[in-house]
């Protein structure tokens, strides 16, 4: 939330498509201090809080509530015409996942009508559905409100001095206790290609979870499809020459398989697999990439080895650097996750 520049200039080149005349529009509010000199965002509901006034003069009579740190494609529609159907005080979105896989997230415990009941935090042991006991439903946190009864909530929660001021944590509990919470499961209105086999839901918040799901996409058929052109995923593309392989030498051959290669990337006589390069990286001859995962404009110098990664933007990989094969001197140098997976930033190449 303070360093929100890359964030607000990839919004403003890959939503300008946006027409104000026609109500469509967006805006940008990271932290500024609005409401104190010495508040930030304290927490999700806080960040929406602090942002009442600008929110009302829009006058919206319904308000969509989405995190930042999922990837899905989801048609919000059908989610807002149940929750005005069932005059609901909160609906939220729910994803049916196996009952002890539920351990780390939200769970909603409901009735046979779908009225969350009980609203369980990372609950030991999960409760499970009605009529399906072996699975259990996880909040995605995603809610749809009433404006008015929204504000309501928040003014009261802003006033409540042992409030953590968070929407999973605060505030959805206190409509379960309080008022008519309802869920809504994703396979409702979850938007399929007929190549996509499941309703497909990432939660990227940590390195493991960015690094699976980049991957993810390397498949030969990707859970997620993003070459439907029935339901596209808009971005900022940046305007560049093609990608480049060059050299067909035994042992200096420049290849790619199970990858994603953008444009104004060359790859020089080195090896990917299972490999995802952002625009503009540059590949340098012997280097072989297996389960990498590289931001823009970073170059990888000759010789190097990287397993399991995910490299930083602009970064300089050195020659013959190897990652992802020790995991005691990985761990020394960079920030390696549980599951292995190895964060390169320029400050930890600087410090070799």
């Amino acid at each position: 939330q303070y360093k929100a520049h890359s964030l607000i200039r990839h919004l403003q080149r890959g939503w300008n498509f946006l027409r104000p005349e026609r109500n469509e529009s967006f805006d940008i509010l990271p932290a500024s201090q609005r409401v104190s000199e010495t508040q930030w965002y304290d927490g999700t509901a806080d960040a929406v809080y602090q942002n009442i006034d600008i929110i009302d003069a829009y006058h919206p009579e319904y308000m969509v509530i989405l995190a930042g740190d999922h990837v899905y494609k989801m048609d919000y529609e059908l989610m807002l015409e149940q929750h005005v159907a069932q005059g609901a005080d909160v609906t939220v979105g729910v994803l049916e996942v196996p009952r002890m896989e539920a351990t780390g997230f939200g769970v909603m415990h409901v009735d046979a009508d779908d009225r969350i009941v009980h609203f369980l935090e990372k609950p030991a042991d999960p409760p499970g559905l009605p009529g399906n006991p072996d699975l259990a439903l996880a909040s995605m946190g995603i809610y749809v409100f009433r404006t008015s009864f929204l504000f309501d909530l928040l003014r009261r929660d802003a006033a409540d001095p042992n409030s953590s001021r968070d929407f999973g944590k605060d505030i959805i509990p206190y409509v379960v206790a309080n008022g008519k919470a309802v869920a809504h499961r994703f396979s409702q209105s979850c938007v399929k290609a007929d190549r996509e086999a499941e309703a497909y839901w990432r939660d990227a918040g940590t390195v493991d979870a960015y690094w699976e799901a980049n991957v993810d996409l390397t498949s030969v058929v990707p859970a997620l499809d993003l070459y439907d052109q029935e339901w596209p995923i808009w971005t900022y593309a940046e305007i560049t020459a093609p990608a480049k392989f060059v050299h067909n030498e035994e042992g200096r051959r420049g290849q790619a398989l199970n990858s994603l290669v953008s444009g104004g990337c060359i790859v020089s006589g080195s090896y990917l697999h299972r490999s995802l390069l952002f625009t503009g990286v540059r590949v340098h001859s012997y280097s072989h990439l297996e389960g990498a995962v590289v931001q823009p404009y970073v170059e990888v110098g000759r010789g190097a080895r990287l397993t399991n990664v995910v490299v930083d933007r602009g970064v300089r990989i050195p020659e013959g650097l190897v990652v992802g094969e020790d995991p005691v001197l990985d761990a020394q140098r960079f920030r390696r996750s549980e599951k292995g997976t190895v964060l390169i930033t320029q400050p930890m190449i600087d410090r070799l």
